[in-house]
């Protein structure tokens, strides 16, 4: 069995607005190693992953940069210390802490000589880069990291960026249009809200899960 271990990432610049900060307090007070460990789960809870200071400077449009590199570097390196170790479950956090815990699982992957295969369970698509988003906001382009495309200066070399033939986005609802049409473009597998209304989720997912499996794929 493996170890559930709790890592907390309490990151809140990839967005401007407040709020995800205190994540990883709330649901430790909510219990959750307590419900994992009743549902006969061995975990362990390692604390929150701290990076290196940095002062929180806005480059053009673009929220928090440096702040948000510092942050995907040390969930990176935290990332790859767990993964041989147990099962992370990582508790933010908005959501640019997938650029870091992605990019681990990249190099968890990589040293085992698997591909990795990403299930992105989120109603965004997160696949701008820190030139097509809007906002300004990094938390809208973890995947675009992911994939491997461009315009990610500064950020930690992405070793071996992730086919969108093997990432399946879940339960899309609010997509922009530029990241709708590279999606449509690609093969990605695109289960949106109104396909899991009107067929379910569950018939699609299976496809998934087992083509990873056949591919001996490290699932993120």
């Amino acid at each position: 069995m493996n170890t559930c271990l709790l890592i907390g990432a309490p990151l809140d610049c990839g967005k401007r607005r407040a709020g995800c900060l205190m994540g990883p307090d709330a649901l430790r007070t909510a219990g959750l190693q307590n419900a994992l460990d009743s549902l006969g789960h061995q975990t362990a809870d390692l604390g929150n992953v701290t990076p290196a200071s940095v002062p929180p400077t806005d480059v053009g449009h673009i929220h928090a940069l440096a702040e948000t590199i510092a942050w995907t570097e040390a969930l990176a390196d935290a990332a790859a210390d767990a993964l041989p170790r147990g099962l992370p479950i990582w508790m933010g956090g908005d959501h640019a802490l997938a650029l870091g815990t992605g990019l681990g699982s990249i190099r968890h992957a990589q040293a085992q000589g698997r591909p990795v295969f990403f299930l992105w369970l989120d109603a965004h698509a997160d696949y701008h880069t820190p030139q097509t988003t809007a906002s300004g906001n990094l938390h809208g382009t973890p995947l675009g990291y992911l994939a491997g495309r461009d315009g990610f200066d500064g950020f930690p070399v992405n070793p071996a960026p992730v086919p969108l033939s093997d990432v399946c986005l879940v339960g899309l609802r609010s997509v922009d249009a530029p990241e709708r049409t590279a999606l449509e473009a690609s093969d990605a597998t695109l289960i949106d809200m109104r396909t899991i209304d009107e067929h379910g989720i569950a018939r699609p997912l299976r496809a998934f899960l087992d083509r990873a499996r056949a591919a001996g794929a490290h699932l993120h």
